[in-house]
C-alpha cells in the first residue's frame, strides 16, 4: 500500500478551510499540520492534526506538499520557504504582490527540479470554461475576434469586517484587478493568447482605499485579437461574464459556481453564425450545476507529484505571464502612476 503524502496548509482562513475540505477527499493525502496566526499558541487536535501560529513551525513536519494560502505580502516567501524545505508547492493566486515575486519564486524553482510548483488559477477548472476551451481549439467555430470580460463584487471588505488586509496597498500589492479580476485576466490569455498592447483606466474613486476599486481595460495580441475586460468592486450585483466572438459564431460564458453562491448560475451559451440568420442565429444553453474545479484543480496536483508528470494548468510561468499582463495594465493608466509615484519595476 502506497504511504498517503503529508500535507501542510499555511494560512488557514476561508480559503484554507476550503482546501482542507478537499484535499481530505484525496486517498492519497493526508493532513497532518495548519498554521495561522489566530492561532494563539500551538496545539494538537484530536485527530491528529497539529496547529501552529507559525509556517516554520509547519515546515518542521517533513511535509511531502505544502499548500500556501497566504496574504500576499508573504505568499512568496512561504513557497520559497516550502521549495527549500523539499516540499512540492500549491500557491493560491496571485503568486505576489509583483513580478519580482514571481520571478525570485522561480529562480528557486530552478533549484528543485524534482518538486512541483502549481499556482490556484482555480476558473481554468470549471467545467464551462474547459467545454468552452475545447469548442474552441476544436476549430469549429473558426478563430478568435475579440472579447468582453466583466467580473465584479460589490466591496472589498468581508461583511461583518471593519478592515481587510487586501485594501492594504502595502500587503495586498494592488486591488480588485489583483485580487478578482487577475482570474479574467488569465482566462483571456487562455483564449486569445498573449496582449502586448494595452490601455486602461485605474481608479479607487468610490471606496477610496488604497488601492483600486475599478479598472477598465482594452488590449490587443500580436494576432490582432481585441479584449476587453472590466475588473470592478462596484458592481452590486455579483456577476462573471465572458462573451468570446468567433469566426463562426461565439460563446459566451456567465456565472461562476463559487463558495458564495452569489455568481448566479454556470452556463455557456454556444451560437452558430449563418448567412441569413438575420442577427438570431442558433444557439444552445448548457448549465452546470456541480463544481468540481477544487477536487479536480487538486488531484491534477497530486498525480503529476506520484506519476512525476508535468504541470499542465497553473504553472509558474502561467502566473509570471498573467502577473506580467496585469502590470501592464497598471502601468498603462500614466496617472495611476503617477497618483501612488510607480514605476514598471515596482510590480
Amino acid at each position: 500500500m502506497r504511504r498517503k503524502l503529508k500535507v501542510g496548509i499555511a494560512g488557514y482562513g476561508v480559503v484554507g478551510e476550503r482546501r482542507h475540505k478537499y484535499i481530505q477527499l484525496h486517498p492519497d493525502l493526508e493532513v497532518v499540520a495548519v498554521c495561522d496566526q489566530k492561532f494563539l499558541s500551538s496545539k494538537k487536535s484530536e485527530d491528529g492534526i497539529k496547529y501552529y501560529n507559525k509556517h516554520q513551525s509547519l515546515l518542521s513536519e517533513g511535509l511531502d506538499i505544502l499548500f500556501v494560502c497566504m496574504p500576499n505580502d508573504i505568499a512568496s516567501k512561504v513557497t520559497i520557504s516550502g521549495l527549500e524545505s523539499g516540499a512540492n508547492v500549491f500557491c493560491e493566486k496571485p503568486p505576489g504582490r509583483t513580478v519580482k515575486d514571481i520571478l525570485r519564486v522561480m529562480e528557486v524553482e530552478k533549484k528543485n527540479p524534482s518538486l512541483k510548483l502549481k499556482y490556484g488559477f482555480n476558473h481554468r477548472y470549471h467545467d464551462s470554461v474547459r467545454e468552452a476551451l475545447s469548442l474552441i481549439r476544436s476549430g469549429e467555430l473558426g478563430s478568435v475576434i475579440n472579447m468582453r470580460g466583466l467580473y465584479g463584487k460589490s466591496k472589498f471588505i468581508s461583511f461583518g469586517k471593519q478592515s481587510d488586509w487586501r485594501v492594504s496597498r502595502e500587503i495586498a500589492g494592488g486591488g480588485i484587478l489583483l485580487d478578482q479580476g487577475i482570474h479574467m485576466v488569465d482566462l483571456m490569455r487562455l483564449f486569445g493568447g498573449e496582449f502586448n498592447e494595452v490601455h486602461s483606466f485605474i481608479s479607487n474613486s468610490f471606496w477610496n482605499h488604497d488601492v483600486e476599486d475599478n479598472a477598465y481595460v482594452l488590449m490587443r495580441s500580436d494576432q490582432g485579437v481585441v479584449a476587453m475586460l472590466h475588473s470592478t468592486a462596484t458592481q452590486w450585483r455579483h456577476r462573471f461574464s465572458l462573451d468570446i466572438t468567433l469566426q463562426k459564431g461565439a460563446v459566451s460564458l456567465a456565472g461562476i459556481l463559487t463558495g458564495s453562491k452569489s455568481y448566479g448560475m454556470e452556463t455557456m451559451t454556444v451560437i452558430w453564425a449563418n448567412d441569413d440568420d438575420m442577427g438570431d442565429p442558433k444557439e444552445e444553453i448548457y448549465n452546470y450545476e456541480i463544481d468540481s474545479s477544487w477536487a479536480d484543480e487538486i488531484n491534477e496536483f497530486v498525480e503529476s507529484i506520484i506519476a512525476k508528470k508535468p504541470i499542465n494548468d497553473g504553472t509558474s510561468s502561467d502566473a509570471l505571464s498573467t502577473m506580467r499582463l496585469v502590470e501592464k495594465i497598471y502601468c498603462s493608466d500614466e496617472e495611476w502612476l503617477k497618483k501612488w509615484g510607480l514605476t514598471l519595476t515596482n510590480f
